[in-house]
């Protein structure tokens, strides 16, 4: 069991290394983005259960928002503001999602 758990976040490292140099807030944000949401969006954002949030035209402000306050028109979880995802982790999931090409 540990053996799996630490290939898996092996890989999850290696995946983030291949993407580059990020931004601070964006280095941070990949760790949260990772546990937050890359279940339903993809590891790398390609998608899942969600949408693909590479290439996303949305704002950098427009997905904070949307993670802090939820959106209406939104399938769930995004209804509603995340539980656990504060101003700050917002901004910098924001700012990480913005990187994914």
């Amino acid at each position: 069991m540990r053996f799996r758990t630490w290939l898996v976040l092996l890989i999850g490292v290696a995946s983030l290394a291949a993407l580059g140099p990020l931004p601070v807030s964006a280095q941070d944000g990949a760790a949260t983005f990772k546990t937050k949401c890359s279940a339903c969006h993809g590891a790398e954002g390609q998608g899942k259960i969600g949408p693909a949030l590479k290439g996303t035209s949305l704002s950098a402000d427009d997905i904070a928002n949307l993670l802090t306050k939820g959106d209406d028109a939104k399938k769930p979880p995004h209804k509603k503001a995340l539980n656990g995802v504060s101003d700050g982790d917002a901004k910098a999931i924001a700012e990480f999602v913005k990187t994914l090409k």
